[in-house]
């Protein structure tokens, strides 16, 4: 084998094109393939369902769902389980050095409140006292 000369496999010839294929990727989708979805912390979650059993205890709320996609993990709240939900607490981990990753949105779809801090977001569904004369 010393001097002679070989064909490159018809694999090998394709090699170069398959290379192109993987550079043009978004990195921002490999980055979420390699990420995984979004999910609540063990400190998050006993935040938002100790929320969520006050919310019971007083007779508001009768259910709960949690949605992890890609981007963003959802808590919904629900009057009844057969309707839109509530409020949904929200958490886009890509937001955190923008306007915070935590945000609660009512029925209409409006962005109640926005932040960095969970308990502090949360807020805004807790029952406000009003001085009575």
């Amino acid at each position: 084998m010393s001097g002679q000369i070989t064909e490159p496999s018809p694999a090998a010839q394709r090699a170069p094109e398959l290379d192109e294929k993987v550079i043009r990727v978004d990195p921002r989708a490999l980055r979420a393939l390699k990420d995984g979805p979004v999910y609540f912390d063990r400190r998050e979650l006993a935040t938002l369902l100790d929320l969520y059993g006050k919310h019971v205890s007083a007779g508001l709320w009768r259910d709960y769902a949690m949605d992890f996609i890609k981007d963003r993990a959802l808590f919904s709240v629900y009057r009844r389980n057969s309707e839109q939900p509530l409020y949904v607490i929200e958490k886009q981990p890509r937001l955190r050095t923008k306007q915070g990753q935590y945000s609660v949105i009512n029925q209409t779809g409006r962005v109640l409140k926005r932040g960095h801090d969970l308990a502090q977001v949360l807020r805004v569904l807790e029952p406000r006292l009003a001085l009575v004369k």
